[in-house]
């Protein structure tokens, strides 16, 4: 469906026709007339599925014919990336309107704090905001939300894992009763039921694709002893030369640290991000990566759902993610708005059984692919009894299979 048809003001057709956007992903056609309605809304919807143009569009609909000056919408996103994200795609949809935002996130100076109490005092159409830094402005009494008229909370499910839930209830407070209130959430568990219970009134429904990798995603796995896991790396980007925009996942800001250092070392163009970083650095890594300066970006999961970096060719978890909800995650930072892309995954033996459970969530067993044969070879692959899946070593062995590491290419895009 073209976004023509959604009943868009004419405005934003203009400024999403500029931007290249024509049709509508299934959440925008679902989630934009149900907003326009005026419904609140409880939407669960991947990464990488265009869900933030699904409630930023209709919003911006309602923007234009108001008069500016007044703080009229709050976003509230776990993280400073996704904060950042959402604050320039306001900025690049509503620039032509006159309508302003501004980002409220933690780990500024002093000038980043007074431009942010400017924001608030004197009213930004759009506040986007991580809830503790959002709550230390509130903290000292000269914010007021009193003409707040959308409340939006992107990756619900995701603040909720951080121990976001009473800043988010104490935000509320400060909130008028009467607003349209959304909720977005990648997946549907029962605290993100029990918040919606709380904060909506008579929410309409969506649920698209829920925890699917998206299609354009040609997902592999090796079998791999973790002192095989540098050299399995170095061999993949060396033999991939036309990749040039590469993001590997690590569990922890240590092994981060330590595999950007060792890809240095062999002369890649590669940088770590993480929370260690000044906010500086971090813009300044992600800007180096956009720009395809940095070929390589080694992350924690801080960045799983908040870089918003198109043409990502390759993802590689290092580890598997404790939670299987964040392979999904990982993974959807590439093959994204219907491109294709590659995604692999180191799996030791201590993985299997997380790696398992990865396959069960997203439907499918993954390719295993054998390993380069100069590395050796790997453990085999061993499938949980589920008669005692919860017992360690209760394993009966699998086969492997798969194709070639060399010259991992992409699929064709379907047309």
């Amino acid at each position: 469906m073209k976004f023509s048809e959604l009943g868009i003001h004419d405005d934003l057709l203009d400024a999403i026709e500029y931007m290249g956007f024509e049709k509508a992903t299934p959440i925008q056609v679902q989630a934009i007339p149900k907003i326009l309605d005026g419904d609140d809304l409880i939407a669960c919807a991947q990464t990488g599925t265009g869900k933030t143009a699904a409630f930023l569009l209709p919003i911006l609909d309602f923007l234009i014919d108001l008069p500016g000056g007044e703080t009229t919408t709050l976003i509230i996103v776990p993280t400073r990336e996704l904060a950042m994200q959402i604050d320039q795609q306001v900025q690049g949809i509503g620039y032509t309107m006159g309508i302003h935002s501004i980002a409220i996130y933690g780990g500024g100076d002093a000038d980043d704090w007074g431009q942010q109490r400017r924001a608030l005092t004197q009213g930004a159409d759009i506040v986007v905001a991580t809830p503790g830094k959002l709550i230390s402005h509130l903290n000292l009494g000269y914010v007021k939300f009193d003409t707040i008229k959308y409340l939006i909370l992107d990756e619900a499910d995701r603040m909720l894992d951080i121990g976001f839930y009473d800043d988010i209830i104490k935000i509320i407070s400060y909130l008028p009763k009467e607003r349209q209130t959304l909720m977005f959430s990648a997946t549907m568990a029962p605290k993100i039921r029990t918040l919606a219970s709380k904060i909506l009134v008579k929410p309409a429904e969506i649920n698209i694709a829920m925890s699917k990798p998206a299609e354009g995603v040609l997902q592999a796995a090796y079998l791999i002893y973790n002192q095989q896991k540098n050299g399995l790396i170095r061999h993949l980007i060396s033999e991939n030369p036309d990749y040039n925009s590469i993001l590997i996942f690590c569990s922890t800001k240590k092994a981060v640290t330590e595999l950007a250092r060792a890809l240095k070392k062999q002369k890649f163009a590669a940088e770590p991000i993480s929370s260690d970083l000044e906010q500086s650095e971090r813009e300044a890594v992600l800007l180096g990566f956009r720009s395809k300066r940095i070929r390589i970006l080694v992350a924690t999961d801080v960045m799983s759902r908040g870089i918003d970096v198109k043409d990502i060719n390759l993802v590689i978890n290092y580890d598997v993610p404790q939670d299987a909800e964040d392979y999904v995650h990982r993974v959807g930072r590439t093959a994204r708005a219907d491109a294709t892309g590659v995604a692999l995954t180191l799996v030791n033996e201590d993985d299997m059984y997380k790696f398992h459970q990865i396959e069960q969530l997203i439907e499918r067993e993954v390719f295993k692919i054998p390993m380069p044969n100069h590395l050796g070879t790997g453990p085999d692959w061993k499938k949980p009894n589920p008669h005692n899946k919860h017992r360690k070593g209760n394993f009966h062995k699998g086969k492997k299979g798969g194709h070639s590491s060399k010259n991992f290419k992409r699929r064709p895009k379907q047309r």
